[in-house]
């Protein structure tokens, strides 16, 4: 039997920008995982989660390809992941097997409301890590995180994959998009094979891991209010070609932005971090208003000023519009008056640590223009 789990992320910065290639965000893998069982079985698979109820829903393969009856998948994330990475066994001569695969979510509440901590990229990465587990594969984080952006991208997602970096590479990671069109052009015309593709430097991928100074504390809090990231994305794409000019703009500043914020979290200045966050905040307000869409809800309001009160820096986390918003304080800060202010405006303090496999370095990917 195969275990193999993923944590869940954060956005720190850099939100929405991020969508554009080559521009950059700070993200931040937590300790609330999703994990998934593997264990082999004989002719014909099956699949179970919280997601179908702990009902068990049989797969198969038909002319040698994974094969669920659509009428009765709620998987597509996990589907689409055993199929992307059967399709790498094949080009590297391995015969496929059947399995039975479980799936376990700390990403949610009792209630079963998603936190919004990134799920779909947490079960990719971790049903992708428990097949390669299962095949002998030897794996890197650079690994997991490409075969898990082709799983995305072949159910159009219109995400950044900032997720999937968070999930693989943990901690704290500073992030770029790639140019989903050159990936996208290689697998549609197969002027590439899956392994060449993976193998290959992908334009303006960056990955960098960064280590936290050691004075500041992150705080998190809940709304209560589940948001749709996939929703808030396609209403912003759709009001780009209304905001002309106000748009780029917006990606040159919060590009700025971002980089001073990720050079201040590498100096250790705290201070100067602080003020980035500030300042990101600031450009996330000014595109809600132009565009109109709801980034910074009543309640992250209440949850910004209850920190900023108390000398935490605060902004929404995410695409917004409800889940979580996050606050760094320095070590020294006393935040216990904004935890109290938070329970007044019924916002849930979740008690997430940051979280990196102990032991492990992964290499950063360096971006390629």
């Amino acid at each position: 039997m195969i275990k193999a789990s993923a944590p869940g992320k954060l956005y720190i910065a850099g939100e929405y920008a991020v969508l554009e290639p080559g521009n950059p965000a700070l993200i931040v893998a937590l300790d609330q995982f999703i994990t998934v069982t593997l264990k082999k079985a004989d002719t014909q698979g099956s699949i179970c989660s919280s997601y179908s109820n702990g009902i068990s829903i049989p797969w198969t393969r038909k002319n040698g390809k994974f094969y669920m009856d659509e009428r009765d998948n709620p998987f597509s994330y996990i589907a689409s992941s055993v199929m992307i990475v059967e399709s790498y066994l094949k080009e590297l001569g391995l015969p496929l097997k059947y399995f039975d695969l479980t799936i376990e979510s700390e990403l949610d509440n009792k209630d079963g409301r998603k936190y919004g901590l990134g799920s779909s990229g947490a079960v990719t990465i971790a049903t992708i890590k428990a097949m390669l587990q299962f095949y002998d594969i030897n794996y890197n984080a650079e690994l997991l995180y490409k075969l898990a952006a082709i799983t995305h991208l072949s159910l159009h997602s219109n995400g950044s994959f900032g997720d999937l970096a968070a999930s693989s590479f943990e901690g704290w990671v500073a992030y770029s998009c790639f140019e989903k069109d050159w990936v996208l052009n290689h697998l549609e015309n197969n002027s590439l094979t899956l392994v060449e593709l993976l193998k290959r430097q992908w334009p303006k991928l960056m990955i960098e891991p960064l280590e936290a100074p050691t004075n500041l504390d992150l705080y998190i809090g809940w709304t209560g209010t589940p948001a749709s990231t996939t929703l808030l994305v396609d209403t912003m794409n759709d009001e780009q070609h209304e905001m002309n000019g106000f748009y780029r703009d917006f990606l040159e500043k919060s590009a700025n932005c971002v980089k001073d914020l990720i050079k201040a979290f590498k100096d250790g200045n705290i201070e100067t971090f602080q003020e980035g966050i500030r300042l990101n905040r600031s450009l996330l307000t000014s595109l809600a208003q132009k565009s109109g869409v709801d980034i910074e809800t009543e309640a992250l309001l209440n949850l910004c000023q209850s920190a900023e009160e108390f000398g935490g820096a605060a902004k929404s986390s995410g695409a917004g519009g409800g889940d979580c918003g996050i606050v760094l304080f320095k070590k020294e800060d006393n935040a216990s008056s904004m935890l109290e202010k938070w329970e007044e405006h019924g916002i849930t303090n979740l008690p997430l640590k940051v979280y990196r496999t102990p032991n492990t370095t992964h290499q950063a990917i360096v971006s390629e223009v």
